[in-house]
C-alpha cells in the first residue's frame, strides 16, 4: 500500500507516524504542505503536532495550505484518511468533518496514557479489533474537548460514526473516564462514507512492544486487511 503522510511547520509526530507506517510495508511519502499534487495514495495522513503554532486555532492555519485542497479532493473521491490529533483539528477546520474541538474541560494541556473502547469495528480502520476491546493510547492535545449539535451527534450514534470512545480498564464509558469534556466520551469520529477518520489518540505511539505497547498496531494492520 501507499500512504503520505501531510507535514506542516509544526508537525512533531510526522516521523513517528512514517515509522510505524513503514514498519509494516506501507511505501510512504512525506509531503511538504506547500507542494500542490499528491503521489498516488492509498491513505492519507494528517499527524500530529502544533501546525502554525496553533495560531488563530488549532489546525485554522493549516487547513488553507495549497496541499489541503487535494486531500479535500481525495476525500472526496473516497480515499481514506487519517487525522490524529492536530490532523484531527485540520479536518473539522477545513470542513471534511463536522464538529469542534474546544479546549479541554480542564483548561490545561493533557499529555498522558489513556483508554479507549472500540465501539465500531465495519469499516476500514478498525476491522482488526473487536466490539468492546479496551485499548492503551496517548493522548497530547490542548484541544481534545469535541462538541457538536444534537442532530450530529445523533447522527453520529446511529450510523456507527464513532469508533472510539474514553473509557477505564473495564470498559465503564462515563464522565470519570472523560479527559478532555469530550461529548459523550468521544475520542474519534468518521464522516459519513467511513473514509475519514479523526482521532485524537495517538496509535502511532502504540505500534511498537519495545517502546510502548501495541494496542495502536491494530489500526494499521486493518488498513492493510
Amino acid at each position: 500500500m501507499k500512504s503520505s503522510v501531510i507535514v506542516f511547520p509544526g508537525s512533531n509526530c510526522d516521523r513517528d507516524i512514517s515509522v510505524a507506517l513503514e514498519k509494516l510495508q506501507f511505501k510512504n511519502s512525506m509531503v511538504w504542505h506547500k507542494e500542490t499534487e499528491l503521489p498516488k495514495s492509498d491513505l492519507i495522513v494528517i499527524p500530529g503536532g502544533f501546525s502554525y503554532g496553533d495560531y488563530l486555532r488549532s489546525g485554522a492555519i493549516a487547513a488553507k495550505s495549497n496541499i489541503l485542497s487535494e486531500v479535500i479532493n481525495s476525500g472526496k473521491k473516497g480515499a481514506l484518511i487519517l487525522g490524529i490529533c492536530n490532523g484531527f483539528q485540520i479536518l473539522i477546520e477545513c470542513g471534511l468533518l463536522k464538529g469542534a474541538l474546544l479546549r479541554n474541560s480542564g483548561l490545561k494541556f493533557i499529555s498522558k496514557d489513556i483508554l479507549v473502547k472500540v465501539q465500531s469495528n465495519k469499516n476500514n480502520f478498525f476491522n482488526k479489533y473487536k466490539i468492546g476491546d479496551v485499548l492503551k493510547l496517548n493522548i497530547a492535545h490542548n484541544e481534545g474537548n469535541y462538541f457538536t449539535d444534537k442532530k450530529h451527534l445523533m447522527e453520529l450514534e446511529s450510523n456507527e460514526l464513532i469508533p472510539l470512545k474514553y473509557c477505564d480498564k473495564n470498559g465503564n464509558i462515563n464522565n470519570e473516564t472523560n479527559p478532555n469534556g469530550s461529548i459523550n466520551n468521544i475520542a474519534g469520529i468518521f464522516n459519513a462514507n467511513k473514509n475519514i477518520l479523526g482521532m485524537m489518540p495517538h496509535p502511532e505511539r502504540m505500534a511498537d512492544k519495545m517502546m510502548s505497547g501495541e494496542d495502536g498496531l491494530g489500526l494499521f494492520l486493518s488498513l492493510m486487511n
